[in-house]
């Protein structure tokens, strides 16, 4: 279930840049107002994530993630439903904003319906689901919409109200502890204290760093393939498939490969395996921008793709293990929205530094992408350095969800009301 609720998300998303030429031509906009459609429901999302990162820690998720995912339903037909472009931005605007709460709600699950052994894996399994959804979203909606964009938003709606209801049914897992002090945190302080564990600012920092190369290749990447390999279109779908599946596979073995090493005593297995899948993706892209042939390039694509995803599932399950239980759904929200904004950020610079650094064209693409590598290979330096907090900040995290609530008439395991104190080697 929890799988789907990403992989609703991401087909969300991936229709709209999948129906871009059908919504220019019904309702004539340009380029620019379908960039805005997708950017602005990020970054309204990207907000939106801090009040419900809040909701995450102190309500029910499940029946909350279920009325969540009901409302993106509704988002969904009212886009279906749009007479002209100002009604479709204020629909989006509004899916934007319940979207929102699925990473906090989604992740403060996880931690507390899994054991911490497995997370990764699990992770694994969950992330594979967001890219199916991304991969539903540009191969199948986007056909639909060559019929008709109404109908590719409708084809969405009508399985949201579905979700909605497994969801509903979902049991709702007992949260970890940690006492009543990260429960009374306000979210700045929560938010500055998120960001004071050392390897939790920099699992985000490298996360970000992947993110941001991510969407660069998101918004460039058929667009370099055709120029530089010379491919058609249907060459470009078929290469996106099979690296794709590649992905899919990333995600699954980075997440067991994690567990597998925390099982047989390496206490940063997980972030090992992150920092050696990113260091690993950064070379393994070199060769693919640099050959001139589509199918020589493509295995180097797939092990690329493999890379790059596989460092996701470790990256995830860390966050949980160095932040107290109490604090999982802000401590994501914040994340979020860092994510977010390299997201958006991406595209913007990409197509800067292609156009106007590099003279645009076949040359500009293939340069500015190698040249982005280096954020790429730095979230893997990075990822090395939290090796050495994380072992500290697990235990202190551990620490504090094996806390009991303060007891009437003593002091003795009690959090204090400032919150359990981020560890000492962080």
């Amino acid at each position: 279930m929890l799988a789907a609720v990403l992989g609703l998300s991401g087909a969300d998303v991936a229709t709209v840049g999948a129906s871009a030429t059908e919504l220019r031509h019904a309702l004539g906009i340009s380029d620019t107002q379908v960039g805005l459609l997708v950017a602005s429901t990020s970054l309204v999302g990207a907000m939106a994530t801090l009040p419900f990162g809040v909701l995450a820690d102190h309500v029910k998720r499940t029946r909350t993630l279920a009325i969540v995912i009901a409302l993106w339903g509704v988002a969904m037909g009212w886009s279906a439903a749009a007479t002209g472009y100002e009604m479709l931005l204020v629909a989006r605007l509004f899916l934007g904003i319940v979207t929102a709460a699925a990473g906090p709600l989604v992740a403060s699950l996880v931690g507390d319906y899994f054991d911490g052994r497995d997370r990764g894996r699990v992770w694994g399994w969950i992330l594979m689901g967001e890219l199916a959804g991304v991969g539903f979203g540009f191969l199948v909606t986007g056909d639909i919409a060559l019929l008709s964009w109404r109908a590719a938003f409708v084809a969405l709606a009508l399985p949201a109200f579905a979700l909605a209801w497994f969801v509903r049914r979902m049991p709702e897992p007992e949260r970890g502890g940690g006492g009543t002090g990260p429960d009374r945190m306000s979210l700045p302080r929560a938010a500055r204290y998120v960001l004071r564990v050392r390897t939790n600012a920099l699992l985000i920092v490298a996360s970000t760093l992947g993110y941001y190369f991510l969407a660069g290749i998101q918004t460039f990447g058929a667009e370099f393939t055709k120029k530089q390999y010379g491919a058609s279109q249907a060459v470009v779908n078929g290469m996106v498939v099979v690296v794709g599946l590649g992905a899919l596979l990333g995600v699954l073995a980075g997440g067991t490969a994690g567990d597998a090493l925390a099982r047989r005593g390496h206490a940063a297995g997980r972030v090992t395996v992150a920092a050696v899948s990113a260091a690993l993706a950064a070379v393994l892209f070199i060769p693919a921008i640099l050959s001139t042939n589509g199918l020589g390039a493509l295995p180097y694509l797939v092990a690329a793709a493999f890379m790059l995803a596989a460092q996701n599932p470790p990256l995830d399950a860390a966050r949980l293990d160095v932040m107290p239980a109490r604090l999982w759904g802000r401590a994501e929200a914040v994340r979020t929205v860092v994510k977010a904004l390299a997201q958006a950020l991406a595209p913007v610079l990409f197509g800067a530094i292609s156009d106007h650094v590099f003279g645009g064209g076949k040359s500009g693409l293939k340069w500015t992408f190698l040249v982005m590598l280096v954020p790429l290979a730095g979230s893997a330096a990075i990822l090395w350095r939290a090796r050495r907090t994380y072992p500290g900040d697990a235990a202190a995290a551990a620490g504090a969800r094996s806390a009991q609530p303060p007891q009437r008439g003593t002091a003795r395991g009690a959090v204090s009301r400032r919150g359990p104190r981020p560890s000492g080697t962080g």
